[in-house]
């Protein structure tokens, strides 16, 4: 699976339960991600893109079960340091507003996503399911190829999030980038609904 998938959306939603030292999280019993799409958002010839990617159900429940389906090249290795900016947006009364870079969540910049890869899933540890069955890496360095994950099952868990995230829409770009170069881009949007 393509790794702008991976750090643009992981980094802005899914490592937060990973970092329960983040203060002004509050745990959201359940959370619904409606309206989810995806575009690639780099040069017609960027080395990292994302060729597919199929989400469902819609929405998404969190926690619940999600099913996803992903494909991706590389026509580069992706090596340490492996950069990431990453942008996001939230509407606020009709205007696209940029969420600031708190505790590393929102629009922040990542020196190196290779290493946060590795605090995620530790060297010597093998792949989380579905990646290890398919033979799909999880860390760096990533080898040029193409790269697929076919329809997966996943569970969300429940999730810690700071409390501007449980409500509203929104838009994330991440743009991948190594040696001053950039590599890929993908621009997300979604909404996402608490109770």
């Amino acid at each position: 699976m393509d790794t702008v998938l991976f750090l643009t959306v992981g980094l802005v939603f899914f490592i937060t339960p990973v970092r329960s030292n983040t203060s002004g999280l509050k745990k959201v019993s359940k959370v619904q991600l409606l309206g989810f799409d995806w575009k690639n958002c780099g040069a017609p010839d960027a080395p990292a893109v994302l060729k597919t990617l199929n989400v469902s159900p819609d929405p998404v429940s969190i926690p619940g079960d999600l099913q996803a389906s992903a494909s991706g090249s590389t026509s580069v290795e992706l090596t340490a340091p492996l950069a990431v900016n990453v942008t996001l947006e939230k509407e606020v009364a009709g205007f696209w507003v940029r969420v600031p870079c708190v505790e590393e969540l929102g629009s922040c910049h990542y020196k190196d996503a290779c290493e946060l890869l590795n605090q995620l899933v530790p060297p010597g540890q093998d792949c989380p399911e579905p990646l290890h069955t398919y033979g799909l890496p999880c860390r760096c360095p990533f080898k040029a190829g193409s790269y697929s994950l076919p329809q997966s099952d996943f569970y969300l868990p429940v999730m810690e999030v700071p409390s501007w995230l449980t409500n509203g829409n929104y838009r994330v770009q991440g743009v991948l980038g190594m040696q001053d170069k950039e590599l890929g881009c993908l621009r997300v949007s979604l909404s996402l609904r608490s109770n």
